[in-house]
């Protein structure tokens, strides 16, 4: 690359999961959930490396066969229904700096889970972190709720009131200030800023890269799964209309 920093792009995927049975490696689109991401990793042309964190040796073999570089089998520390997934991320970039021998740059979280997401949103993403001196960088939607506006908390009496509230009470939601739903679709580290022992996504120096609503679904239903099947077969439609015209 011409800037000559390395780039590590890990896709975590657990064999235990709640919400859908086997998500990870059900099929959608005619190939395993998993596959769409580490193709986008591949196809975003941004990272040395793809590697997989799992638990699981069928989704690790699976990893391998979509196109992952490394397949790293996650300690069951770090692979329970409790534990935090910032220390699996570091778990899979010190095991491949190890393996390569190269300390790397930048190191991207891609959710097996969101394959709706661009190649524009990971090459975006990555670059607007690198460029920014920040040391982390989180994507999100536009919120359809502000806390300034229309979302409320139940107090300990019962009453409700709004999450946030300004000097001067806002009247029209478009004047509240700017909020955003994570998306969970891309997280990007710098290397120290991972390497740190901050477990939370927040730090000091935490920017957000916007994604579009349609982009930003991350299954975690059966319903969840339903929508991004539905989508991912308007698109294959779609593509096929243009090529035919």
């Amino acid at each position: 690359m011409a800037d000559r920093m390395k780039r590590l792009a890990v896709i975590c995927a657990r064999g235990g999961s709640k919400g859908v049975k086997g998500k990870n490696l059900r099929m959608l689109a005619g190939k395993p959930l998993l596959a769409h991401t580490i193709e986008q990793a591949r196809m975003s042309g941004v990272f040395d490396w793809v590697a997989v964190s799992s638990d699981s040796n069928p989704i690790l073999a699976a990893g391998i066969a979509a196109g992952a570089d490394f397949a790293v089998e996650r300690p069951a520390s770090l692979a329970s229904d409790t534990a935090a997934k910032i220390p699996a991320i570091r778990h899979c970039a010190a095991d491949v700096e190890r393996l390569t021998g190269t300390t790397i740059d930048t190191i991207v979280d891609l959710d097996a889970t969101s394959p709706l997401r661009s190649l524009e949103d990971i090459r975006g993403a990555v670059a607007k972190l690198e460029s920014s001196g920040a040391d982390n960088l989180l994507t999100g939607m536009p919120s359809r709720r502000s806390p300034y506006f229309n979302l409320v908390e139940e107090m300990p009496n019962g009453t409700v009131a709004l999450s946030k509230t300004t000097a001067e009470p806002i009247k029209r939601r478009q004047d509240a200030p700017k909020c955003y739903d994570l998306n969970a679709s891309v997280f990007v580290w710098t290397r120290n800023a991972l390497f740190s022992d901050n477990d939370t996504v927040f730090n000091a120096m935490t920017i957000l890269y916007e994604m579009p609503e349609e982009r930003s679904i991350d299954i975690d239903t059966e319903a969840d799964f339903e929508y991004v099947e539905f989508i991912m077969s308007r698109r294959a439609e779609s593509n096929m209309k243009d090529q035919g015209e």
